[in-house]
């Protein structure tokens, strides 16, 4: 699929054949139908960081470029297991470190382990704008 535009919003009517999930399905093919006979199953219906691109596109050429940003950094966070996501999110709270360097380095183990470069460098963003407001030491 060509770039995507606003003209093609939204995806799943306009391009259902071309949308693919995880295991090379296309949109079109998960029916109620298929789902019933076990040819489709759940990992069929997780979103691609592929769809997720063509959301930020569209996102983007309708001017919405923060939208656009945040899935591009969801994209990302597709292979990031449960876990390591739930573990930055509790991270990013307020008060739940002490230092500037955990959240540095929580920010450069998702770079390295997962390749989640914005991502990474939404944590270390973070973790500056923390630092200069008092809520974690230097460390």
């Amino acid at each position: 699929m060509k770039t995507p535009t606003v003209a093609d919003y939204p995806l799943a009517e306009k391009h259902g054949d071309d949308l693919r999930g995880p295991r090379g399905r296309t949109l079109d093919e998960v029916t109620l139908e298929a789902v019933m006979e076990g040819r489709v199953g759940i990992e069929d219906l997780r979103i691609t960081p592929e769809a997720l691109h063509a959301q930020a596109a569209i996102a983007r050429d309708a001017g919405r470029e923060t939208l656009a940003r945040n899935f591009e950094r969801a994209a990302e966070l597709i292979d990031v297991p449960q876990d390591v996501i739930m573990q930055t999110y509790e991270m990013l709270r307020p008060g739940r470190v002490r230092t500037h360097r955990e959240l540095a380095e929580q920010a450069e183990m998702l770079r390295r382990d997962y390749g989640a470069r914005q991502i990474a460098e939404f944590v270390e963003r973070a973790a500056d704008i923390y630092l200069r407001r008092g809520l974690v030491e230097r460390g």
